[in-house]
């Protein structure tokens, strides 16, 4: 990968969660409704945690690839949205 820009970096990170998430219900819940699914992590914080740290974890790797690859500016884009996605599972666990 020779590109090193920061809204490419936003997009990845930004794509591997969502894939990890629907990863996340075929691997887990595959037997159930995606409403079904939605409804039960609606209804069930600490399952917000259990989807959310998968998801994360997938950024990370990519942070790291992109960090050693020298590529900052995806990095810092990965890095941006993987913080927007932890703020975002704190508030749903806590608020919602």
């Amino acid at each position: 990968m020779r590109r090193d820009n920061f809204l490419f970096g936003m997009f990845l990170g930004f794509i591997f969660p969502v894939i990890s998430f629907f990863g996340y219900y075929y691997w887990k819940f595959s037997l159930f409704s995606f409403s079904d699914f939605i409804r039960a992590l609606s209804e069930n914080r600490q399952l917000i945690t259990a989807i959310s740290i998968p998801c994360l974890l997938m950024n990370i790797v990519l942070f790291t690839f992109f960090i050693n690859g020298k590529k900052d500016k995806t990095a810092k884009g990965i890095f941006s949205i993987t913080l927007i996605y932890a703020l975002a599972a704190f508030i749903f666990k806590t608020i919602g």
